[in-house]
Protein backbone atom coordinates (compact mmCIF):
# COMPACT_ATOMS: atom_id res chain seq x y z
CA UNK A 1 0.00 0.00 0.00
CA UNK A 2 1.36 3.47 -0.92
CA UNK A 3 2.55 6.24 1.52
CA UNK A 4 -0.47 8.48 2.60
CA UNK A 5 0.01 11.72 0.31
CA UNK A 6 -0.10 13.92 3.34
CA UNK A 7 1.74 12.30 6.86
CA UNK A 8 0.01 13.28 10.22
CA UNK A 9 3.06 15.47 11.03
CA UNK A 10 2.77 17.71 7.92
CA UNK A 11 -0.64 18.50 9.79
CA UNK A 12 0.24 18.96 13.01
CA UNK A 13 3.09 21.22 12.46
CA UNK A 14 0.67 23.95 11.26
CA UNK A 15 -0.09 27.13 12.45
CA UNK A 16 -3.97 27.47 14.07
CA UNK A 17 -5.42 30.63 15.31
CA UNK A 18 -8.07 30.07 17.63
CA UNK A 19 -10.36 33.70 18.29
CA UNK A 20 -13.09 33.50 21.34
CA UNK A 21 -13.93 36.23 23.69
CA UNK A 22 -14.78 33.59 26.39
CA UNK A 23 -11.73 31.93 27.58
CA UNK A 24 -13.10 28.60 28.48
CA UNK A 25 -13.61 27.87 24.93
CA UNK A 26 -10.08 28.88 23.84
CA UNK A 27 -8.41 26.17 26.89
CA UNK A 28 -11.13 23.70 25.59
CA UNK A 29 -9.70 24.31 22.14
CA UNK A 30 -6.46 24.22 23.33
CA UNK A 31 -6.40 21.50 25.10
CA UNK A 32 -7.76 19.11 22.10
CA UNK A 33 -5.45 20.61 19.62
CA UNK A 34 -2.49 20.21 21.95
CA UNK A 35 -3.90 16.31 23.09
CA UNK A 36 -3.93 15.92 18.76
CA UNK A 37 -0.52 16.64 18.97
CA UNK A 38 -0.73 20.56 17.38
CA UNK A 39 2.58 22.66 18.09
CA UNK A 40 1.91 25.64 16.59
CA UNK A 41 -1.53 27.15 18.44
CA UNK A 42 -2.26 30.83 19.15
CA UNK A 43 -5.40 31.62 21.01
CA UNK A 44 -7.22 35.20 21.46
CA UNK A 45 -9.68 36.65 23.08
CA UNK A 46 -10.03 40.35 22.17
CA UNK A 47 -11.21 40.21 18.62
CA UNK A 48 -10.28 44.14 17.92
CA UNK A 49 -6.72 42.08 17.46
CA UNK A 50 -7.79 39.09 15.55
CA UNK A 51 -7.06 41.30 12.17
CA UNK A 52 -3.80 42.13 13.47
CA UNK A 53 -3.21 38.70 14.74
CA UNK A 54 -4.50 37.53 11.26
CA UNK A 55 -2.15 39.07 9.48
CA UNK A 56 0.72 38.77 11.55
CA UNK A 57 0.68 35.17 12.12
CA UNK A 58 -0.39 34.08 8.62
CA UNK A 59 -2.13 31.23 10.51
CA UNK A 60 -3.11 27.98 8.28
CA UNK A 61 -6.63 27.97 9.79
CA UNK A 62 -8.71 29.83 11.86
CA UNK A 63 -10.69 28.72 14.44
CA UNK A 64 -13.78 31.65 14.72
CA UNK A 65 -16.42 31.97 17.16
CA UNK A 66 -19.25 34.14 15.86
CA UNK A 67 -21.18 36.62 18.52
CA UNK A 68 -18.43 38.57 20.48
CA UNK A 69 -18.31 42.11 21.40
CA UNK A 70 -17.64 45.19 19.35
CA UNK A 71 -16.11 43.00 16.68
CA UNK A 72 -18.03 40.27 15.71
CA UNK A 73 -16.89 36.92 13.75
CA UNK A 74 -19.19 37.88 10.61
CA UNK A 75 -16.74 41.21 10.64
CA UNK A 76 -13.73 39.36 11.03
CA UNK A 77 -14.12 36.63 7.92
CA UNK A 78 -15.37 40.08 6.03
CA UNK A 79 -12.16 41.54 7.01
CA UNK A 80 -10.06 38.03 6.35
CA UNK A 81 -11.34 37.58 2.99
CA UNK A 82 -10.37 41.22 1.95
CA UNK A 83 -6.82 40.37 2.97
CA UNK A 84 -6.70 37.69 0.97
CA UNK A 85 -4.53 36.90 -1.95
CA UNK A 86 -7.24 35.38 -5.25
CA UNK A 87 -5.25 31.85 -5.12
CA UNK A 88 -5.22 31.45 -1.55
CA UNK A 89 -6.76 29.07 0.63
CA UNK A 90 -7.19 30.15 4.20
CA UNK A 91 -10.05 27.72 5.68
CA UNK A 92 -11.88 29.38 8.61
CA UNK A 93 -14.16 26.87 10.73
CA UNK A 94 -16.84 28.44 12.77
CA UNK A 95 -17.35 27.34 16.19
CA UNK A 96 -20.66 29.20 17.25
CA UNK A 97 -23.50 28.97 19.62
CA UNK A 98 -25.69 30.90 17.17
CA UNK A 99 -27.25 27.93 15.16
CA UNK A 100 -29.97 29.78 13.11
CA UNK A 101 -30.28 29.16 9.47
CA UNK A 102 -29.35 32.72 9.12
CA UNK A 103 -26.00 32.64 10.47
CA UNK A 104 -24.94 29.72 8.94
CA UNK A 105 -25.63 30.81 5.64
CA UNK A 106 -24.33 34.50 6.27
CA UNK A 107 -20.97 32.83 7.67
CA UNK A 108 -20.65 30.33 4.60
CA UNK A 109 -21.13 32.83 2.61
CA UNK A 110 -18.74 35.14 4.03
CA UNK A 111 -16.11 32.59 3.12
CA UNK A 112 -15.88 30.19 6.42
CA UNK A 113 -15.28 26.55 4.76
CA UNK A 114 -17.28 24.48 7.76
CA UNK A 115 -19.59 25.22 10.69
CA UNK A 116 -20.05 23.68 13.98
CA UNK A 117 -22.70 24.26 16.66
CA UNK A 118 -21.25 24.49 20.14
CA UNK A 119 -21.35 22.92 22.74
CA UNK A 120 -19.11 20.89 19.68
CA UNK A 121 -18.07 17.06 20.09
CA UNK A 122 -14.70 17.53 20.47
CA UNK A 123 -13.25 14.66 18.18
CA UNK A 124 -15.65 15.76 15.61
CA UNK A 125 -14.18 19.26 15.51
CA UNK A 126 -10.64 17.63 15.78
CA UNK A 127 -11.62 15.69 12.70
CA UNK A 128 -12.62 18.52 10.62
CA UNK A 129 -9.35 20.73 11.56
CA UNK A 130 -7.57 18.10 10.26
CA UNK A 131 -9.54 17.78 7.17
CA UNK A 132 -9.59 21.46 6.58
CA UNK A 133 -5.54 21.98 7.03
CA UNK A 134 -4.97 18.75 4.85
CA UNK A 135 -7.29 20.36 2.14
CA UNK A 136 -4.90 23.49 2.34
CA UNK A 137 -2.00 21.29 2.44
CA UNK A 138 -3.58 19.83 -0.96
CA UNK A 139 -4.40 23.21 -2.29
CA UNK A 140 -0.97 24.56 -1.48
CA UNK A 141 0.83 21.40 -3.49
CA UNK A 142 -1.97 22.50 -6.70
CA UNK A 143 -0.57 26.07 -6.65
CA UNK A 144 2.94 25.37 -6.22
Amino acid sequence: MPDKLIQPSEILSRRVLAIDDEEPNLLLLRSVLEREGYSDVHCLTDPKKAMQAYLDLEPDLVLLDLMMPEVDGFQLLEAFGRHDKVEEFRPVLVLTADTTLQARRRALALGAKDFVAKPFDVIEVALRISNLLETRILYERLRG
